[in-house]
């Protein structure tokens, strides 16, 4: 009989159970591993040959089969390295694991040539998927312990080498509890608002595209302080809840980003530059990878310079935009990501960017042209699109900002109590950016003045009804941020004048 050895595969960011089968036959020296292993997978074979000769172990001299079931799925990364070598010494007797109960532990860990079991990636999902399955026991290397210590309710066992997993399973070592890495102090997120000068009509929309969750692009000549505002807009989002934590870090352990992340209070801001790949973006490669709409979940995703990304990646957001996941299909597996984040944009108004004034070179149909890079339902998409002036740099030390990070925090805050409030009974949804039509016919009611003041509106830049339902979403948030229960006329108007793209192309204005 084969020895069965416990172990957790991951696909996409959910974790699997796994048997790691062991035989030791008669035959020519060989060690086949079946079960659709990659390349990672298969070269484990001489990481284990060389662990069995540096503990002074007897590699077999015979036909070594490992069978990994189910062997339809496909097996990506080095992580089977530990119960493969575990289940092989096992299986020929070479050590006896009197310590613990197989069937209740499940082993994790890449090996070292000198027998140094090192991290790997998607360490949290495995270890959820572990507690879910009834599991009781969980080896792995010292470097995931910290990782794996999110999930309670199994115990983690963490060696630094291999030859300290083989004693304590034979009970030659008394397991120690190390100590954990302390928590990193929180850093802080760079910049301020106080710092922003000259575009105070920004910070009400700026508050409100933070407190609803709102997607924003911002419309200005070089130089205007479009990055600038956006490399700032971390600094107002309210920490990150402990349920939405743990789904930001279950996507940064599978990408192996969450090594290093002791901390993960502040929400995640994303600014992939715009000549990456559309899979980088939206996730994808031979193992399926979350991408940055992904790894933006529950944050920010940043694109500067919007028109300069392709046309097929610009595209590929409006689904993620619209259901709050991605799914990445392969023709082995299928995997969805949550990519539930805030669009952050920003472009010049024309190809030179100087549309306006004198310095610009651009015709109408250079105007055009550059628009439309993006796509109408993109635009559409966008629950604010502001225009932003040139600056008066003569002017700047004769101004002040009356509008702090903290400050605008703290309404952030309490708006988004009052939407955690409201959509207590909705677990799929935690702001008002995230509402669908039932939802806003239902808290976002107008009264007969608003009504009168949307349908002028309406008939004037003949909204379409995507932009229509957002447009009431986000009177919703500004009345919000004045502790009002109803939308109030001057709710709507701020909303209206949010869309300053509509308005533009109702307008006849060349986009």
């Amino acid at each position: 009989m084969a020895t069965v050895v416990k172990t957790i595969g991951i696909i996409g960011i959910h974790g699997y159970s796994i048997d790691v089968q062991v035989k030791v036959l008669n035959g020519q020296t060989v060690m086949n591993i079946v079960g659709l292993g990659d390349q990672a997978v298969n070269e484990a074979k001489d990481r284990i040959e060389s662990a069995c000769d540096h503990l002074g172990f007897v590699f077999p001299k015979k036909k070594i089969i490992v069978n990994l079931s189910p062997s339809e799925v496909k097996k990506s990364g080095t992580y089977f390295d530990l119960p493969m070598l575990i289940g092989l010494l096992i299986e020929t007797e070479q050590i006896e694991p009197s310590g613990i109960i197989m069937d209740q532990t499940v082993f994790l860990g890449e090996v070292g040539l000198n027998c140094e079991l090192n991290h790997f990636h998607g360490v949290l999902p495995m270890a959820i998927e572990a507690k879910n399955k009834g599991y009781k026991n969980m080896v792995l290397p010292l470097e995931s312990l910290y990782e794996a210590s999110r999930v309670k309710g199994i115990k983690l066992f963490g060696f630094a080498f291999l030859n300290e997993a083989i004693r304590w399973m034979e009970r030659r070592l008394k397991y120690k509890e190390p100590d954990l890495c302390p928590r990193k102090k929180q850093s802080k997120p760079s910049g301020d608002y106080a710092e922003v000068l000259g575009q105070n009509h920004m910070m009400g929309y700026i508050t409100a595209a933070a407190a609803g969750n709102h997607n924003l692009l911002m419309i200005g000549p070089p130089g205007c302080g479009k990055s600038m505002i956006a490399k700032r807009f971390p600094s107002i989002l309210p920490d990150l809840s402990e349920e939405e934590m743990l789904e930001v870090m279950i996507i940064q352990s599978v990408a192996g980003l969450l090594k290093d992340s002791q901390s993960l209070l502040s929400r995640p801001f994303r600014a992939p530059h715009y000549n990456t790949s559309p899979n980088a973006i939206i996730g994808g490669g031979t193992n399926a990878m979350p991408g940055e709409i992904s790894l933006a979940h529950n944050g920010v995703l940043f694109l500067d310079e919007l028109p300069e990304f392709s046309r097929q990646t610009i595209d590929a957001l409006r689904q993620p935009l619209q259901d709050r996941c991605v799914t990445v299909a392969r023709v082995r597996q299928t995997n969805t990501f949550p990519a539930s984040f805030l669009l952050l944009a920003a472009m010049n108004p024309c190809k030179c960017g100087y549309l306006g004034s004198s310095q610009c070179v651009c015709s109408v149909k250079d105007i055009k042209k550059y628009r439309q890079r993006v796509s109408g339902p993109i635009y559409d998409r966008l629950d604010i699109q502001k225009y932003l002036g040139q600056v008066n740099i003569m002017a700047l030390d004769q101004q002040t900002s009356s509008h702090t990070s903290a400050d605008i925090k703290s309404r952030v805050i309490d708006a988004r109590q009052i939407q955690m409030k409201r959509f207590s009974e909705y677990p799929d949804i935690r702001t008002n950016s995230q509402m669908e039509s039932k939802h806003i016919s239902k808290f976002c009611v107008l009264d007969s003045a608003c009504r009168i003041r949307m349908q002028k509106a309406h008939e004037t830049y003949n909204f379409s009804v995507r932009a229509y339902n957002k447009v009431l979403a986000l009177a919703r948030t500004f009345a919000d941020l004045e502790q009002s229960e109803k939308i109030r006329e001057s709710d709507l108007v701020s909303a209206l004048m949010g869309r300053d793209l509509d308005k533009e192309n109702a307008l006849g204005l060349s986009r």
